[in-house]
């Protein structure tokens, strides 16, 4: 394809166009750090530029660059600087400054240096600091400005802020680096330290030396009296040794005497154990048997309720099963009928109620039964008290108190019966003339006896030597005899 030789110039002539327009463009156009700052002025004005970049036109406009880099240079004063105390000293300290970030500063800094160099920038700097110094250091005394240099500087930054503030700048540190005088005041400021330092030195020295002389001789006491100790219980462990052995021989003799006595004992011991396990044994034997015969008892009673329980079984069963016969022959009765459903109820009502009547029939036949015994036994009984009280009505008065009287005995035993409860009796006999000993407990059972009489006419109503004197007197004065009464 061939292309015309017009349109080829044309391309190019366009291209070189371009070219060159973007050729100007760079030129024209300026980019600005964030070290530094752009200071623009011509026709638009003054224009600070700021870490971005704008386009400048030549001869109508124009630029300076100015540094925001960190300025660090040397302050120090050629001339003495004099402390409070009138002491001429050298200071040589170390200043870092800058100019402030904010625009209002960068414009107050261009004002007073944007054409200046930087040594004459660095000179007007210093010249404002050595004079706030030498203010500074005529406040102070030596040992302020050698022993704080940190409160120094601090006091340069507070005091120079405000004069630097008005040339667009900001002190960054303000470090003392070197103090020194002529006179040899600050060498001769440390020798009373260094002496009394000395001193110290030499007084801990001959005091570690005391101590460990002191220290050693302790040693040495301690290690002899430790020897001596240490001799002293050597001799009495060989003395406790051979008390130990001697002891230790006393103890096995003891031992084996008790131990030929022991086996004898046990011996007996197993000997009589086994009489006493015979005994034992025989006794279990006999406890086994009655066991035994116990158990057959219980197995019978077992047997006989067993025959009981099935009786009754038997019984309910029987009557169980004609019900159920009964039952099945009402339902196949009512199966052929129409009204089964109604046959059926009353049918199981019939027997429900047949049942009741047995039942009823039974208790009522029971409950006289009990009735005709508790009857039979009552009157048993009545006709017994009858009798008795027939018997009781054909006594005498001889009949009265023979029956007293062979009862006597037994009011007798029944109240001396708390002394034969008694385990032991001790007799502590003081004499006096009284009865004492055995007489004493004697006289004391003939007392209790003599309460029977008294006894006797507390429940009878009447006196014993009345009555036996009627007894006498119906007797004929004889003696009474056994056959009257």
């Amino acid at each position: 394809m061939n292309i015309p030789r017009d349109v080829l110039v044309i391309a190019g002539l366009m291209a070189g166009t371009i070219l060159l327009l973007l050729t100007i463009i760079a030129r024209l156009y300026r980019k600005a750090g964030p070290n530094q700052a752009l200071i623009i002025y011509g026709f638009r004005g003054t224009r600070i530029i700021k870490g971005r970049g704008t386009v400048i036109f030549p001869m109508i406009e124009t630029y300076h660059d100015l540094s925001l880099e960190l300025m660090s240079f040397d302050v120090a004063p050629t001339q003495d600087l004099y402390t409070k105390q009138g002491v001429a000293v050298t200071v040589e300290a170390v200043a870092q400054i800058k100019v402030k970030s904010d625009m209002e500063s960068i414009q107050t800094a261009a004002e007073q240096f944007l054409t200046k160099s930087d040594q004459q920038r660095q000179g007007s700097i210093r010249l404002v600091a050595e004079g706030h110094l030498r203010g500074i250091i005529g406040q102070l005394t030596v040992e302020e400005i050698v022993k704080q240099p940190e409160m120094v500087g601090d006091r340069m930054r507070a005091t120079c802020a405000e004069d630097m503030s008005k040339m667009g700048l900001e002190v960054v540190s303000f470090t003392i680096r070197e103090v020194r005088d002529k006179n040899e005041y600050i060498l001769n400021m440390g020798r009373p330290d260094i002496a009394r330092i000395r001193r110290d030195a030499d007084v801990a020295t001959a005091e570690a030396e005391r101590d460990t002389e002191i220290k050693r001789a302790d040693a040495l006491r301690q290690a002899a009296v430790a020897r001596a100790q240490a001799d002293q219980e050597r001799v009495l462990a060989e003395a406790l040794s051979s008390t130990r052995q001697a002891e230790s021989l006393r103890d096995l003799e003891i031992k084996k005497a008790e131990y030929l006595e022991s086996v004898k004992r046990q011996q007996a011991t197993a000997d009589k154990a086994y009489d006493i396990q015979a005994n034992i044994m025989q006794q279990k034997a006999v406890a086994e048997q009655v066991k035994v015969l116990q158990i057959q008892k219980e197995q019978e009673v077992k047997v006989q309720e067993a025959e009981i329980l099935r009786r009754e079984r038997e019984l309910v069963a029987t009557v169980l099963k004609s019900a159920e016969i009964e039952k099945q022959r009402i339902e196949a009765i009512a199966a052929a009928e129409k009204n089964r459903a109604i046959l059926e109820a009353e049918a199981k009502a019939m027997a429900v109620r047949t049942q009741g009547e047995a039942d009823a029939d039974i208790i009522r036949k029971r409950g006289e039964a009990e009735a005709e015994i508790i009857l039979r036994k009552g009157e048993a009984e009545a006709k017994a008290m009858n009798i008795k009280a027939e018997a009781y009505q054909q006594w005498t008065e001889a009949a009265v108190v023979d029956k007293l009287i062979t009862g006597m005995p037994e009011v007798v035993k029944a109240m001396s019966a708390p002394l034969s409860q008694i385990d032991k009796i001790t007799i502590v006999s003081t004499g006096n003339g009284h009865e004492t000993g055995l007489n004493k407990i004697t006289g004391d059972m003939t007392q209790i006896a003599a309460q029977v009489p008294v006894l006797f006419e507390t429940l009878s109503g009447m006196k014993m030597s009345e009555l036996m004197t009627r007894l006498k007197g119906m007797n004929g004065g004889g003696p009474i005899q056994k056959g009257d009464a």
